[in-house]
């Protein structure tokens, strides 16, 4: 073996070894991610769009045309500077849909299998001369390097190429996986092909040439005639070929895969509008450097001498090694992606759809090695097809004939992004006519010595004036014609036919202006445990549980989350999963067949709240008027979404669209729990509250009464209808305005209740003048009657009667200071009374009724302990809470009554054993008229009584019940101020002005 052969050897294996050194590093995370996601990175690795085409097919053309040269750079350089507008929304699509290739997006656009397997066809073929280039490009290298017979050794080369790419490009099955390992080593890849080829231009002009002033002369001097030989670019082949160019930069599918494929930012692709055209400024200067040095050399005199000029500039092993490793770094990179673009291509779109990949039980593997297996096979073929064409055909002649093939495409690229009106008839009929032209002029003749059939096609270009085309190259009328043919039968074709539905929906997800409006369509699905067993029956439990468990997990969704909302989102995830798995074709057979919508007979609705959701992502770029009429969006949303008064919105199909922050709190469910779900779903009471309203015909309900977490409440709803008489298709649906009428209800019992107590104080004063006659009478006989007798029991009976009549009497008048303000109408200082003695008169005068009998009474207040206040008042309180107390004990009862001190207060109480206050009556129970006797036994007038006059004394009522550690009695303890005490309120009283003064 030569020490060529062996150099050779070893720079290939160095240069492939350091691909996958820094693949590993990457993959194994030793180098860190923050610098791998760096745009410059990004940048790097679309400079893979610099082939053999950049390193030595760009020489060539410069010989033959000059600064022509300059059209390859300069078509790629102006599709990336119209990233904002081309490029970022083909990178909305293909995220959002997982959309991997070309093929991928057509046939998700024009919703065709058949348009994804044309497209697939169509690429497969088109891209066999751009990987016979770089096997060319390598073969050539090999012989200028070793002038050994390059066909085994490219072949090797090429299965090591081969190797690598299916390493670390087709480790994963999904496609849309982070492959952070193959971008960082196709970066590293353009940055040695730069670096290289600029050492040589470097060489070149100061090696060859003494540096920019020897070359200037030169070009002055004997290099004048040979810059005369080369002939320029018709304008209008100048313009085709920037248009030709700026079609491979996009649709090439080894640029397709890594621009949109491959995971780059969104900040990588904006960088790239300024990054990649300086990249390829840079690797367009050392051009016309080396050839002019070739020539001044004589080695650059025809057009192959010309284009591995690089290998002829010096003798040195190290200028030959560094033109060789620029050509591996040219070649590797596109062969590499183009075989795992292609690899996709063909498995979603010719393999999986003849063969649908339907309870396979081990569906992963299969597909991986799929795809490993076509890795290998099309890089192969790429080699055979450079075996197969004329070793002396030029390296420009087969990138030409690729990039026409795939231009073919760019008429359907821009009616999928710019009209809505295309259809899959139109597209499929201009790829047919334009690929059947390219075919016959360009791609037959490689392979055939067929005549490329031109006359026709220049005659037609002839005459439509253009005189270019006379005497023109192969590709400039071919490319003419076909672009125009399938262009013309796109527009035509789609405006005679109809486009269907789904082509809509899937036209307005794909236009550049337009956010993704799905509808808002029902599935005969549970929840996603649901999905996943119904999705097992086509993907098998382990690929179905790792499908469903990706998807929630990316949504943040639960696998209970029975919302309709959410199984739409699911769905559509699902749906967009699998099209990164096995294509957008395949995915939608599977989901549409497994988790079909259900078509019950209503028109479907827009999907607002996903259109709010999408909108809300977007809004950062949009301008202009759209930024304008999303501000005023955003403005109404926010005044619903902070209205006071709580709101909601439904569809026409119960569906809940709207539940603003007021009615989050008010029913403490937060808007994202419950947007999206169906209005039956909702937790009790708002179903069936909400339910109350949607299906009645009344417009308004008035404080109903519900329980919610606050307690029981009043609400009042409200309820506006939304549909739109002149819009068959607008959004339609019902909204509820739900306001807590609680403290209104309160208040208008307050209110009554304040009116029923001024109808018992009109009803008392009525009462109070109708007893007082009587009374007075009764008191009068009564004091008659101690001068008519002598009789002790006599005169004792008449006491009595005297003291009860004053004791109606001043209840009488207790009933007039009610009827009167609330104040009772007293004359009478306070001063000091013995508690116990005012115990024993009131048990006195209570056992008068014998239903004391029944009951035991136990006095045991202090003698020495005197309380301040008003005697006969006082007195009242205590027979009273005794009264009570007697009826409440059980027979043989125990009452106790008792009295303290405590501080600056002294107290009274009053203790039975009876069953306790009902809590029903407990709140109400010092007000007028409540009572729990039957109504012949009581009025209900004694404790309000009681709690006025002790209000009077500036005192307070405590009640207890039932008592501690038991199960019943009741404890009413009384507090009043100590002698002390009222003597300071009465002195700061009488300080105080009158102002009646």
């Amino acid at each position: 073996m030569s020490a060529e052969l062996v150099s050779l050897v070893l720079l290939g294996l160095g240069y492939l070894s350091a691909l996958f050194a820094t693949a590993s590093a990457v993959e194994r995370r030793w180098i860190p991610l923050r610098l791998v996601h760096h745009p410059l990175i990004g940048v790097l690795a679309l400079g893979v769009y610099a082939n053999a085409w950049a390193v030595i097919g760009s020489l060539g053309v410069a010989h033959q045309r000059g600064f022509g040269y300059l059209a390859y750079y300069l078509g790629a350089a102006g599709a990336f500077v119209l990233a904002p507008v081309l490029l970022l929304p083909l990178q909305r699509m293909t995220r959002t849909h997982q959309l991997s290739s070309l093929a991928d997006l057509f046939a998700f656009r024009f919703r065709s299998r058949w348009v994804g397997t044309c497209v697939t066809l169509l690429s497969l073929v088109a891209v066999m001369p751009l990987l016979a280039m770089q096997v060319e490009a390598m073969g050539h290298a090999i012989h200028r390097y070793t002038d050994a017979a390059p066909g085994l050794l490219s072949l090797l080369l090429c299965a090591l190429i081969a190797l690598f790419a299916i390493l670390f490009g087709a480790r994963h099955t999904h496609v849309h996986r982070r492959y952070d390992g193959l971008t960082a080593a196709i970066g590293l890849e353009s940055l040695i092909k730069l670096v290289a080829f600029l050492a040589l231009g470097a060489f070149a002009l100061y090696a060859i040439f003494d540096g920019p002033g020897d070359l200037q002369r030169w070009l002055d001097g004997p290099g004048s005639a040979h810059q005369t030989q080369a002939s320029q670019f018709d304008a209008a082949q100048w313009r085709t070929l920037l248009l030709l160019f700026f079609a491979a930069a996009l649709l090439m599918p080894h640029m397709f895969h890594v621009t949109f494929a491959r995971p780059l930012s969104r900040r990588t692709l904006l960088s790239a509008g300024w990054g990649l055209p300086l990249v390829l400024l840079l690797m367009a200067l050392p051009v016309p450097l080396v050839l002019w040095a070739g020539q001044r050399m004589g080695v650059a005199n025809d057009i192959q001498g010309a284009a591995y000029v690089i290998f002829a500039l010096s003798d040195s092993p190290a200028v030959t090694a560094l033109a060789f490793v620029a050509v591996l770094a040219a070649t590797c990179g596109t062969l590499i992606l183009s075989a795992l673009a292609l690899a996709g291509m063909v498995l979603n779109h010719l393999v999986l759809v003849a063969h649908p990949p339907v309870e396979h039980p081990d569906l992963y593997r299969w597909l991986r090695w799929l795809r490993r297996g076509l890795i290998g096979a099309i890089i192969l073929a790429g080699w055979l097809f450079a075996q197969a064409i004329d070793a002396n055909t030029e390296l420009t002649r087969l990138g030409l004939v690729a990039v026409v093939g795939m231009a073919q495409c760019l008429p359907g690229l821009l009616a999928l992004l710019y009209w809505p009106g295309a259809n899959r008839k139109g597209v499929m009929t201009g790829l047919g006519l334009g690929v059947a032209i390219w075919c016959v002029g360009l791609w037959l003749p490689l392979l055939s010595d067929l005549p490329p059939l031109l006359a026709p096609l220049d005659a037609l270009l002839g005459l439509l004036g253009d005189e270019a085309a006379l005497d023109s190259p192969a590709w400039y009328p071919v490319a003419l014609v076909s672009l125009g043919v399938n262009a013309l039968s796109l527009i035509l074709v789609s405006l005679i036919t109809p486009t269907s539905a789904g082509e809509r929906a899937a036209a307005e997800a794909c236009s550049v202006d337009a956010v993704i409006r799905p509808k808002r369509l029902p599935l005969n699905l549970a929840d996603g445990d649901d999905v996943r067993r119904r999705l097992a029956m086509a993907l098998g439990d382990e690929v179905a549980e790792r499908e469903v468990t990706r998807a929630l997990a990316s949504l943040h969704q639960s696998a209970q989350d029975a919302r309709p909302y959410a199984l739409r989102r699911l769905r559509d995830r699902i749906q967009a999963n699998l099209s990164g798995l096995m294509g957008p074709s395949v995915a939608q057979d599977i989901v549409d067949h497994y988790l079909p919508y259900r078509r019950d007979g209503r028109v479907p609705k827009e999907d607002i709240h996903f259109v709010e959701s999408r909108l809300e992502a977007y809004r950062s770029r949009l301008t202009g008027l759209a930024r304008e009429l999303d501000e005023l969006r955003r403005h109404h949303r926010r005044m619903l979404t902070r209205l006071p008064v709580g709101l909601c919105a439904f569809g026409d199909d119960g569906e809940v669209l709207m539940w603003n922050d007021a009615l989050a709190e008010l029913s403490e469910i937060s808007g994202e729990e419950i947007i999206g779900a169906h209005r039956q779903a909702l937790p009790a009471p708002w179903a069936e509250l909400l339910g109350t309203i949607l299906e009645s015909d009344k417009d308004r309900l008035y404080q109903e009464a519900v329980t919610l977490p606050q307690g029981l409440r009043y609400v009042s709803l409200l309820k506006a209808s939304l549909v739109d008489d002149a819009a068959a298709d607008a959004t339609g649906g019902t909204v509820i305005l739900v306001e807590d009428h609680s403290e209104m209800k309160w208040l208008e019992n307050e209110l009554i209740h304040a009116a029923r107590l001024a109808s018992i104080g009109q009803m008392s004063a009525g009462v109070a003048h109708e007893i007082g006659n009587p009374i007075t009478g009764i008191s009068s006989l009564a004091q008659n009657l101690r001068y008519d007798t002598t009789d002790p029991h006599v005169l004792e009976t008449a006491e009595q009667i005297q003291t009860l009549t004053q004791r109606v009497s001043r209840i009488v008048g207790s009933l007039v200071g009610f009827a009167h303000g609330g104040r009772h109408i007293t004359g009478t200082a306070f001063a000091p009374v013995s508690a116990r003695h005012l115990a024993d008169q009131a048990l006195h005068l209570l056992k008068l009724a014998r239903k004391s009998d029944d009951v035991r009474y136990d006095n045991r207040c202090p003698a020495w302990l005197d309380i301040t206040g008003d005697e006969q008042r006082l007195l009242q309180v205590l027979i009273n809470l005794l009264s009570n107390a007697r009826d409440a004990s059980p027979a043989h009862g125990l009452v106790v009554i008792d009295a303290g001190e405590e501080g600056e207060r002294h107290w009274l109480s009053v203790t039975d054993q009876g069953p306790g206050i009902d809590p029903s009556v407990r709140e109400n129970l010092f007000e007028p008229f409540t009572t729990t006797k039957p109504p012949s036994q009581g009025t209900g007038l004694g404790l309000a009584l009681v709690v006025s006059i002790v209000a009077e004394h500036q005192g307070r009522v405590e009640v207890e019940s039932p008592l501690p550690g038991q199960s019943g009695g009741t404890r009413i303890q009384v507090w009043l101020p100590s002698p002390d005490a009222h003597l300071s309120a009465r002195d700061s009283t009488s300080h105080e002005p009158n102002p009646d003064r």
